[in-house]
């Protein structure tokens, strides 16, 4: 009985060894091509970029902005390998333990509880390793910030449960966003996504570095398009602030990140990304002016404001010297008048006093 306890045993141990290690080997299969093949990681080659979700994908969403960029080349090129050697080495550690310490094999286990080299090593390489990956990541943070070139401005504001956009560079164009219900995307025959169409898409240019202004009017949301690269909260009575640039032409979806009440599930962004003389025609469309047309204006009406002014400011200079030259014009003139004067004036007098007397 104890002996067929003991082969069953064994007969265990081997199983969850063969086990332990075909998961080791699919494990570091995957790793390599997740980390090797481009199209794992969401990125291939090639294809139109549209920024939206797809079936059974690996990774992220292909990138769209420069910022999106050096994630990707961050993540896929120092944590991917990071990550995969740290797993692998302690996978193997733990099948290393399991061969080579098992109670067949070594019968007497060692009763050691301390080794001054392996916990040294076990600290140092784990910070070596961080000191490794914050320049980059600090570096990836500050570039991601802002943006001290911004060529426009797009002011979002999260509502419950939809958002608002204002273009303040551009005559003050705003609209709301809402989704657009899966009945209506059928019964208008529309492809777009369902739960990411909205009924008034953002429109923005091409290779121009556009400031975000997020904020919220009444909880918190989080405005997060993963093609740019962009995720950052929506708080109430506070402004962050943020970056894009987008490189190509193309439809590019997200979502509230923020859970945000009963329907933040179905608080969809949707951008469309036109070049810089659609963008122009859609914004007159809109009833707005580009910034050179406003700048233009200003310039116009600046003038007349200038002159009107001039013409004010002269204009008591103007009487005084009329009235200067009125009065210096004929010397003489005057001095006959003011003779005259004083002459009916003694006469007038002179009547009085023989009136008086009388």
């Amino acid at each position: 009985m104890v002996e067929s306890g003991l082969s069953l045993m064994t007969d265990l141990e081997k199983m969850t060894f063969k086990r332990l290690s075909l998961v080791a080997i699919l494990t570091g299969v995957l790793a390599l091509a997740i980390y090797v093949h481009p199209a794992f990681a969401g990125a291939a080659e090639g294809l139109e970029i549209i920024g939206q979700p797809k079936n059974w994908a690996f990774g992220f969403q292909p990138h769209a902005s420069p910022v999106k960029l050096q994630m990707e080349e961050f993540h896929n090129h120092l944590l991917v390998p990071i990550i995969t050697g740290t797993s692998l080495f302690v996978l193997a550690l733990l099948i290393w333990v399991v061969v080579r310490y098992n109670r067949h094999v070594n019968p007497n286990p060692s009763r050691t509880t301390h080794n001054t080299m392996l916990e040294v090593v076990w600290t140092v390489v784990p910070v070596i390793i961080l000191v490794l990956l914050i320049v980059p990541s600090m570096k990836l943070l500050y570039t991601a910030d802002r943006t001290q070139n911004a060529e426009m401005t797009l002011n979002i504001k999260g509502y419950q449960w939809y958002w608002g956009y204002e273009y303040p560079d551009h005559g003050g164009v705003n609209f709301l966003a809402n989704l657009v219900s899966e009945e209506d995307l059928k019964k208008n025959n529309d492809p777009r996504p369902r739960l990411l169409a909205t009924d008034n898409p953002i429109v923005l240019p091409v290779d121009t570095n556009i400031r975000l202004l997020i904020t919220a009017a009444d909880v918190l949301h989080a405005f997060a398009v993963p093609a740019f690269g962009v995720k950052l909260d929506a708080v109430p009575g506070h402004t962050n602030e943020t970056w894009v640039r987008i490189d190509k032409e193309g439809t590019y979806y997200g979502q509230c990140s923020e859970l945000c009440g009963a329907n933040h599930g179905f608080m969809p962004i949707e951008v469309n990304a036109v070049s810089k003389e659609r963008f122009a025609q859609w914004i007159h469309a809109q009833g707005g002016k580009m910034p050179e047309e406003i700048a233009a204006e200003k310039r116009a009406a600046t003038p007349a404001v200038d002159k009107a002014a001039g013409t004010n400011l002269l204009e008591p200079v103007k009487n005084a010297g009329e009235a200067h030259a009125a009065g210096t014009a004929d010397p003489t003139a005057n001095a006959k008048s003011d003779k005259k004067d004083a002459v009916e004036g003694a006469a007038k007098d002179a009547a009085k006093k023989k009136a008086g007397a009388k």
